[in-house]
């Protein structure tokens, strides 16, 4: 249970190196794995969608994610968990693969993480590469298949923007490379439906239900660049970001180019949420709550 893996230590014939995996990256804040129950069933709902059956029962993947958190002596951390289908041939025949394997990989991050760009806000373009459909490599899946999203953020470079929006098939918004997007128009917030190709992130529910939890009306539907363009606030979220203010997009400011005040009042409550221990797992109890998988 390393606290970091150099990548030359995957056995080739892994197919975490070949044909793929399912994985998480999940915070820990003050010693509390942060969303983790949410983070566990998307897990195995995502090794479900591909055949992927994982080797440990979610109590004792649980325990194991634990153990290695506190054998490294993390508060405050970075968690990518991952599953492969194990060492097997060349060809994409999964059924050679007898074994799957699993991997945690722990990193101290602080809270702080990324506070320059949540302080000024974040631009983005509008890539020329399309996120999968859903009847295709879903990302509904959190899995490997990430080439889209690096080929959008190959774009979003070349042009000296943050990130990059991508749409779906029709045209509408679908997310960034890495993160779900949100709008907020006349106090009104709005984020893509799941029909558009989106990984329902973790984040990304948490952020719909509090800004339910605050009073404001939020919508799941089909956006189009000229409503974000248009948008009176925007932002985007992640497990390594949290709530990211998004101030332009294709050199066009988003209201007054700065982060609005109904983002700031979002980015305040998550702050004050992480740091509730009934948000998550406490990792240094004497004795865990077992989770179970919905």
């Amino acid at each position: 249970m390393e606290s970091s893996v150099p990548c030359i230590g995957l056995r080739v014939r892994s197919r975490t190196a070949l044909w793929g995996w399912v994985f998480e990256g999940i915070r820990v804040y003050n010693g509390v794995i942060f969303q983790y129950k949410e983070h566990l069933d998307r897990l195995y709902s995502s090794a479900k969608a591909i055949k992927l059956k994982i080797p440990l029962s979610p109590e004792e993947m649980t325990n194991a994610i634990v153990e290695t958190v506190r054998r490294n002596g993390l508060k405050d951390a970075y968690i990518r968990l991952v599953v492969t289908r194990g060492v097997g041939d060349l060809g994409v025949d999964p059924r050679n693969c007898r074994k799957p394997s699993t991997i945690i990989i722990t990193k101290h991050v602080e809270p702080s993480y990324g506070a320059e760009a949540r302080q000024n806000g974040v631009s983005v373009t509008i890539s020329s590469i399309r996120r999968d459909a859903v009847d295709a490599t879903s990302h509904e899946v959190k899995s490997l298949n990430y080439l889209n999203s690096v080929l959008a953020k190959l774009e979003a470079v070349e042009v000296g923007a943050d990130d990059a929006l991508m749409l779906d098939r029709s045209g509408f918004i679908s997310e960034a490379t890495t993160t779900n997007l949100f709008i907020v128009k006349d106090n009104e917030f709005f984020t893509p439906h799941s029909s558009a190709g989106i990984l329902q992130g973790v984040t990304r529910k948490r952020t719909i239900n509090l800004v339910r939890e605050l009073g404001y009306t939020m919508f799941e539907t089909t956006l189009t660049p000229y409503a974000v363009t248009n948008a009176d606030e925007a932002f985007l979220t992640g497990t390594l970001g949290e709530i990211l203010p998004l101030v332009k997009v294709k050199g066009i400011e988003i209201g007054d180019g700065k982060p609005g005040a109904m983002t700031r009042r979002i980015m305040d409550a998550f702050i004050k949420i992480r740091a509730n221990p009934t948000e998550g797992l406490p990792v240094y109890q004497e004795t865990q709550k077992t989770i179970s998988r919905r």
